[in-house]
């Protein structure tokens, strides 16, 4: 009796799932349970994009994607048919990788420029971002109770306006 491949490869596999722990084991979990786990970490993936700050700084280029900006460019003008972008990527990679250090040296004297001028404007950012913390702190340190009393003081002194007013 000849054994397949196919039927050694189940085998082994079978040896693999029996030897994992209950909790690891994909055999007698019902599959509805692992969908829900995969969308739940969706969910919550998409939770942490959603609460990027838009006013936030982006990160500046490095030099080799200073070096793209340019290449693209040039790139473009000697082939103007080709279109796909992952064509440009290759050739500009390969360009980069074949040029020396002092061909390299503006683009990373550039980005290093950029790089400063976004820490510059990150500080300014964190400083702002501090500030905003601290009044809404401000805010919150204020017990519901002092609110409260503020709102039936106002009430009352328009209840007293009025009365003012009747006479």
């Amino acid at each position: 009796m000849k054994v397949t491949k196919g039927k050694v490869a189940a085998a082994k596999k079978d040896k693999k799932e029996a030897l994992r722990p209950v909790e690891d084991r994909k055999l007698g979990k019902r599959k509805a349970a692992l969908k829900a786990d995969k969308s739940t970490k969706k969910l919550a993936k998409k939770e942490k994009l959603t609460k990027k700050d838009p006013n936030k700084p982006k990160r500046p280029p490095s030099a080799f994607f200073v070096f793209l900006e340019e290449f693209r460019k040039i790139y473009k003008q000697e082939h103007p048919n080709v279109k796909a972008v992952s064509a440009v990527g290759k050739a500009g990679g390969e360009k980069w990788k074949s040029l020396s250090e002092a061909e390299k040296a503006p683009f990373e004297a550039k980005a290093a420029k950029r790089k400063s001028d976004y820490e510059k404007l990150m500080v300014a950012y964190n400083k702002k971002q501090e500030s905003i913390a601290d009044d809404e702190e401000e805010e919150s340190d204020r017990s519901k109770s002092e609110v409260n009393d503020e709102d039936d003081e106002s009430a009352e002194e328009e209840d007293d306006e009025e009365d003012d007013d009747e006479d």
